[in-house]
């Protein structure tokens, strides 16, 4: 899964970034798997609830699936046509376990494709039923100029740039930091078909019960 010997991690307002943790191997591996995922689950320019597509494309796994429409941003168990979101990669799971160290493992995964010219606003990631849960992000194909904000709107910004290959995690009192990606940089990867970034990011999206049942009175 990743690259052998220590891999350089850097922190910036909470975020853990592991830059280069999955080789390119590993890479190819797992844009594969995001293909059976579009098989399955095609990737769609959703509507946000004031009517403006998106630039970017997006898909989910898991066992919900995140949407948005003219109703709000929400997750539903199924796609629009009925059928149930596609497993989560096996690859993406011992990743959120690596990373993370948690037993409980995650129950969505977003898959957003960029193309060029797409981007992704300021915002914050907080339609799951628990916010103390992490996000775990991570970057394939070209590099994208990931901005990071505060837990409020507006005030200094940081930016970095993420290659393909790092991962992302983003939990604890940056949960709810907003955060955006500004551009990509085309051209700098071939390794999504067709060009472009595909970043997944694993949650915890519904509600979960507690681990052991407290005991019976």
């Amino acid at each position: 899964m990743a690259t052998p010997g220590p891999v350089p991690t850097e922190i910036m307002r909470g975020f853990r970034v592991h830059r280069g943790l999955l080789d390119a191997r590993a890479q190819r591996n797992l844009m594969g798997a995001v293909q059976t995922i579009w098989a399955a689950a095609p990737p769609v320019r959703p509507v946000t609830r004031w009517g403006k597509p998106m630039s970017v494309a997006m898909s989910s796994a898991g066992g919900l699936g995140w949407t948005t429409d003219r109703r709000g941003y929400r997750y539903e168990p199924r796609q629009p046509d009925g059928r149930e979101w596609p497993p989560i990669p096996g690859q993406l799971l011992d990743l959120w376990s690596h990373v993370t160290g948690l037993d409980r493992l995650p129950d969505s995964c977003l898959v957003n494709l960029y193309r060029e010219g797409a981007r992704m606003g300021l915002h914050q990631d907080r339609d799951e039923a628990e916010m103390h849960w992490p996000v775990v992000s991570v970057s394939l194909g070209d590099a994208a100029l990931f901005r990071i904000g505060n837990l409020e709107r507006g005030g200094r910004t940081e930016s970095l740039w993420l290659e393909s290959g790092d991962v992302v995690v983003m939990g604890g009192a940056a949960r709810l930091t907003h955060h955006g990606i500004d551009r990509i940089r085309p051209g700098s990867s071939d390794l999504v078909p067709g060009g472009g970034r595909v970043n997944l990011t694993l949650r915890m999206a519904g509600a979960t019960a507690p681990l052991s049942a407290p005991p019976s009175s």
